[in-house]
């Protein structure tokens, strides 16, 4: 079993930045692709980045060029460095360790991003 613990949430001004971290307890840390998703008042959560294993990344058209997802294994942690913030990525960012052959899935209990002047 893996327990996810989010952090690095708070305010932010507009064009600011933020880095999130994903710490994870629990074994085979680097044979999961984990991903952050996040959740607006009134939305359907939405993915934001994913990392594989290998750390390939993938990032949504939305974010793809200001935020950044990276892995340490070692510490098994997961981060998303997000840059020039803007109103709109105000949302509970969510993160998520999955293994499709272990058929595992866990969610973090989210850190709140707030971005306003």
């Amino acid at each position: 079993q893996v327990q996810l613990v989010e952090s690095g949430g708070g305010l932010a001004q507009p064009g600011g930045s933020l880095r999130l971290s994903c710490v994870a307890e629990g074994e085979f840390f680097g044979l999961y692709t984990v991903s952050w998703y996040r959740q607006a008042p009134g939305k359907e959560r939405e993915l934001v980045a994913r990392i594989t294993p290998r750390s390939s990344a993938i990032s949504t058209a939305s974010t793809k060029d200001r935020f950044t997802i990276s892995r340490d294994n070692a510490k098994n942690t997961v981060y998303l460095q997000m840059t020039s913030l803007k109103p709109e990525d105000t949302a509970v960012y969510y993160c998520n360790a999955e293994n499709a052959i272990l058929n595992v899935k866990y969610w973090g209990q989210g850190t709140q991003v707030t971005v306003s002047s």
